[in-house]
């Protein structure tokens, strides 16, 4: 089992519509993927169509005592091969428990070891280090950057480059970063200027392509349903999600033969 941690400390750069598209392409390669929502807004939750009220079973329960497993939390989608574990606004109290009960940074590497029957798992972080971003860092086995393509967004990158250096340093063990374009528009100058900086500061770190800015994606809740029989998703960010894929398994290989 293979497990990827969606994380930018910036908000607004599609990690929750990159979670979604990604866990897409890999159930549709036959691959089982789990997509668990590590966010109390509950973006992804939400898109699935699960409702805050009365809050259901989730990722809190991972840090209850004693902890639920993953397999008593995770949910059928409606796309085959994809399942997901839902958020919970009290996800946000959690820093203040963690001060009186150690050992919560690693409550989600823990849960994880015991779980088998998906071949990866897909985590969706919030826009900010605490707990929750720490334990999906000491957890994954790679860390995917989603960054829009404005200048702004470089910041949020190399915040999130230095929080995976400091877990890095701490779990000790490696964790590589892949960086991955996205909201790209063409048509203006900074977003040209910003993926070409991103490719000259990043190099192999960095997708050499990118995710077009796309309407037809711009609500998450597009991505977690299906197709009317017949039809097919319109637009060009699914498709390029699905190329970026085929990058991401080729740089999430070369790391698992050479750990």
């Amino acid at each position: 089992m293979r497990v990827w941690a969606i994380a930018n400390q910036k908000g607004g750069v599609g990690k929750t519509t990159t979670t979604l598209a990604l866990g897409r392409s890999l159930a549709a390669r036959g691959l089982p993927v789990l997509l668990v929502d590590l966010d109390p807004h509950a973006s992804l939750t939400r898109a699935f169509g699960v409702a805050a009220d009365p809050q259901p079973m989730g990722v809190a329960n991972l840090f209850a005592t004693p902890p639920a497993g993953l397999s008593d939390l995770l949910r059928p989608s409606a796309v085959e091969g994809l399942d997901f574990v839902c958020a919970q606004t009290s996800l946000a109290t959690l820093e203040r428990r963690s001060i009186s009960q150690p050992g919560l940074g690693l409550a989600l590497s823990q849960a994880l070891s015991r779980h088998v029957g998906h071949e990866f798992v897909l985590l969706d972080c919030p826009p900010m280090l605490g707990l929750l971003v720490v334990n999906a860092l000491a957890a994954a086995d790679l860390l995917v950057v989603p960054t829009q393509c404005e200048p702004l967004a470089l910041h949020g990158l190399e915040g999130m480059r230095r929080t995976g250096s400091m877990i890095e340093r701490s779990r000790r063990r490696p964790l590589p970063t892949a960086i991955l374009p996205t909201l790209f528009d063409r048509r203006t100058r900074a977003g040209r200027d910003t993926l070409a900086r991103l490719h000259r500061d990043y190099r192999d770190q960095v997708w050499q392509h990118a995710v077009p800015i796309d309407t037809n994606v711009s609500n998450a809740d597009f991505l977690a349903g299906q197709p009317s029989e017949g039809e097919k998703f319109p637009g060009r960010a699914l498709p390029a999600y699905d190329r970026a894929l085929d990058w991401l398994l080729q740089t999430d290989r070369a790391m698992e033969r050479a750990a």
